[in-house]
């Protein structure tokens, strides 16, 4: 998939209980597998074993996962476990009568010498045909290749204009998120004061917090 040389095909199917056997999966997760997921496909695995690439200082594999729906939209825990049984960095590509969407995580490794991963925040596209998708295989090792993925998945979200690491990206798209939703949560309680006194205190605090989102963007 993605237009992938053959070398990097794998094209294995994977039980989805495989996913929620695990002891410490609620029967609520569990029951989101069994009704929105299909089955996933183990479609490409992206390593210098397979493809002409360097190694990376914290990214060895990229799996590629074709994950066919019941539903949507899918509940994100299902591919956050999924996040969490695998060591390796993921690409999800969701399949949903006929379309895609790719999802990603920004996946880091919990600390030095473990296998453990911290699954971070989640990006996707749009709803697209296969071929429109539009993900490209670029860099010259595995780090610059997962950058590449998750910076074209997630869109103009991590498209700062600022020479910038991925993480500090990331940071930097979290704080965005955080203070947006700050400012939802303000203006519906403004909305809803009968004292102006207060409402002029909270206008004034939501002038801060867009002053912060302003500097941030």
């Amino acid at each position: 998939m993605l237009g992938l040389p053959k070398t990097t095909e794998f094209n294995k199917h994977i039980p989805k209980q495989k996913f929620y056997e695990n002891i410490n999966v609620t029967p609520a997760l569990r029951r989101i597998f069994v009704e929105q997921i299909k089955v996933v496909y183990w479609r490409n695995k992206i390593a210098p074993s397979t493809i002409n690439l360097e190694d990376g200082n914290d990214v060895t594999e990229i799996e590629v996962f074709e994950v066919k729906l019941n539903c949507i939209p899918l509940d994100a825990s299902v591919l956050r476990q999924i996040d969490k049984e695998i060591p390796y960095h993921i690409i999800f590509l969701l399949e949903y009568e006929g379309k895609y969407q790719a999802w990603t995580a920004y996946k880091e490794k919990a600390g030095s010498g473990s296998n453990a991963f911290k699954v971070d925040i989640y990006y996707h596209t749009d709803w697209r045909l296969e071929d429109e998708l539009g993900l490209k295989l670029d860099g010259l090792n595995m780090d610059a290749v997962y950058e590449n993925y998750v910076r074209q998945i997630a869109g103009d979200v991590l498209h700062t204009g600022v020479a910038e690491s991925l993480k500090e990206s990331v940071e930097r798209s979290k704080q965005i998120q955080l203070l947006q939703k700050q400012i939802v949560t303000l203006q519906k309680k403004i909305r809803k004061e009968k004292q102006l006194n207060r409402q002029m205190e909270l206008n004034t605090e939501l002038k801060k917090i867009k002053k912060q989102l302003e500097k941030i963007i």
